[in-house]
């Protein structure tokens, strides 16, 4: 074994000399670079997550360890009353399951149809097409806020055209109930759409459009294409989008206080 590393010292000395000594610059600038590397990517790790870790430090800290300058991290009364506190407080298996399932479905929903709008931005051509990606922009630009509202009463007085209330008289109230989620990611509309429609749709125009002409060829269809051809290409652009949008999901309590009322959630 001290053999073969002495033959490879040996070796690497002689290829130094024969690049009059740039192979030992070469190694050593690398060496440097990975070292430098490794510490900047520590210090971002360390900057992301030590608001997280400081946040569960004090979940474990009693009260009068809250006030006392001399702790920093590491609490000196340990308690889980917290937890225990919190669980009674906020129903929180029930909360937790509410806010996993609801974040799931709507996610799901509203990535599959920015999906399938993001596609048809990238590939087809109808009438005002720039002045409807326009309007995506806008939905990313323009915050909810400033519909809220409109959305508040159009899903109190629900109503499809006058035609609910032509029928029955009055109109339904959609108020505390998952629907409205539903139906603004069906539409679309709901919590940053806008963006995962763009995303979607720059990535599908990276796509070499040689792949559709080549299944057209072979008998597919619109539909067929997209689905055969398209989606499993789009997997990694697909994933975020249900990342960012689950994520973004999970911590919003601007529809989730306007529509959703009494269901529980950990926002």
């Amino acid at each position: 074994m001290n053999r073969k590393i002495r033959d490879r010292w040996k070796e690497l000395i002689i290829r130094n000399r024969q690049s009059g000594g740039y192979l030992l610059k070469k190694i050593i600038s690398r060496k440097i670079y990975t070292i430098l590397r490794g510490i900047l990517l520590f210090g971002l790790c360390f900057l992301i997550l030590q608001p997280l870790l400081n946040k569960i430090s004090l979940s474990f800290m009693e009260e009068k360890d809250l006030y006392d300058q001399t702790i920093i991290v590491v609490p000196r009364n340990f308690t889980i009353g917290n937890y225990r506190l919190v669980s009674q407080l906020i129903d929180y298996w029930k909360a937790l399951g509410n806010s996993i399932v609801i974040s799931t479905l709507v996610s799901v929903i509203q990535v599959a149809f920015a999906t399938i709008v993001g596609y048809g931005f990238a590939r087809f051509k109808f009438p005002f097409k720039k002045i409807w990606f326009a309007c995506v922009i806008l939905v990313i630009i323009v915050p909810p806020q400033t519909i809220m509202s409109s959305l508040y009463l159009n899903f109190r007085f629900f109503d499809i055209f006058g035609i609910i209330k032509f029928f029955t008289g009055q109109t339904i109230n959609l108020q505390k109930s998952i629907i409205p989620y539903l139906l603004l990611c069906m539409t679309t509309m709901g919590l940053k759409s806008g963006l995962y429609i763009f995303m979607t749709r720059q990535y599908f125009r990276g796509i070499p459009k040689e792949l559709e002409e080549a299944a057209y060829m072979d008998g597919c269809g619109n539909l067929k294409t997209f689905v055969k051809i398209m989606l499993p290409d789009a997997k990694p652009i697909l994933t975020s989008c249900f990342l960012f949008a689950f994520v973004w999901q999970w911590t919003d309590s601007f529809y989730s206080k306007m529509f959703l009322g009494n269901i529980t959630l950990l926002s």
